[in-house]
């Protein structure tokens, strides 16, 4: 009996490794945008992100002008499986220097457990308030830690949240399937420079 039950969790621990490792190989198929040139890749990552700022004004006509007057703003895509115990997921965006212009393109990366079977497929806005905020994103690899997930936060006590979540000096708005979500997922995420998108 005890020889069946060890066999039973090696044979689990060889599955969950399996469905991790499919599970990151997944997701790192989609970790770069799309082209074949380097030119490509960064055309197409800046029209994912104006198209998702156009989605975002329309949704969130107030998000336009936090944006402007913020020191700077990020639009990540991410996209992600979640297959049993095992989730995986890598992204891409760019954080873009409101006083400079300078624009960074930047990878994601993220793996955790938890249970279900699916697949994820969101985009995020990442207002950043200070120019320390926005430095420290971008030149420090910047990593959310794993009970880092931002809450909504409404601008009155009884009012209804508006979609944006906040987290120390970044304010964030993720899109779903299913609208703009009350709570950013940003918890195990680590956000880091592209090297080969950037000059």
């Amino acid at each position: 009996m005890k020889q069946q039950r060890k066999n039973r969790v090696i044979v689990f621990l060889k599955s969950a490794t399996i469905v991790f490792i499919s599970a990151a190989v997944l997701a790192g198929g989609c970790s770069a945008p799309k082209g074949v040139t380097r030119r490509d890749r960064r055309a197409y990552a800046r029209d994912a992100r104006d198209k998702t700022l156009r989605e975002l004004y329309e949704k969130k006509p107030e998000a336009r002008e936090k944006i402007e007057k913020a020191a700077g703003y990020g639009v990540f895509s991410d996209w992600g499986v979640n297959v049993i115990l095992v989730s995986a997921a890598n992204g891409w965006g760019i954080v873009t220097d409101n006083k400079t212009g300078t624009e960074t393109f930047m990878k994601m990366g993220q793996v955790g457990v938890g249970l279900g079977i699916g697949v994820k497929d969101f985009r995020a806005v990442f207002i950043f308030r200070s120019e320390e905020a926005m430095r420290k994103f971008v030149d420090s690899g910047w990593e959310f830690g794993g009970h880092a997930d931002a809450a909504a936060v409404s601008g009155d006590k009884g009012g209804q949240a508006s979609g944006a979540a906040s987290f120390q000096d970044i304010e964030i708005y993720q899109f779903t399937k299913s609208g703009i979500a009350l709570q950013a997922t940003i918890a195990g995420t680590k956000y880091w420079p592209d090297k080969d998108l950037n000059p």
